[in-house]
Parts: structure tokens; C-alpha cells; sequence
């Protein structure tokens, strides 16, 4: 099995892709319908949260810039 890839996308969402599943704080599994590629809402305007509907487009900025977080504590 492939790693679960997450691309954290400048000025938008966060893409998932590979083999994953989703759980609300309850433990509840969403229904993906077969989808191995999905964005989730990181703006929080989507209407369909979590996951994101594109509503984030000229109100949310954010240049997407890896960097290496410090050692654990």
C-alpha cells in the first residue's frame, strides 16, 4: 500500500490522497463513496465542512512553504 500523501495547497485546502478513511470526534466513519483523492477545508467557509468546496477562493491566503518543525519535547 502506497503512503497516504497530504499536500498542503497554497491559498486553499488540504489534499489527501491514497488510501485513507475519516472519522468525526465520535469515531464515525464518513462515507467517502470510493474516493481516493478529497481536499478538506482549512479556511473554514466551506458549506460542506470538512471537506472543501472551493468557497476559500480570494478570502483566505497562505503560501504553502514546508519547513522543519523543532524536536519533540
Amino acid at each position: 500500500m502506497a503512503k497516504t500523501k497530504i499536500t498542503v495547497n497554497s491559498n486553499g485546502s488540504l489534499r489527501i490522497e491514497s488510501d485513507f478513511e475519516i472519522v468525526d470526534k465520535n469515531g464515525n466513519v464518513y462515507d467517502l463513496a470510493g474516493r481516493e483523492v478529497l481536499s478538506l477545508c482549512r479556511c473554514g467557509l466551506s458549506k460542506n465542512k470538512p471537506f472543501c468546496d472551493g468557497a476559500h477562493n480570494g478570502y483566505f491566503e497562505h503560501e504553502a512553504v514546508a519547513f522543519n518543525l523543532p524536536p519533540k519535547k
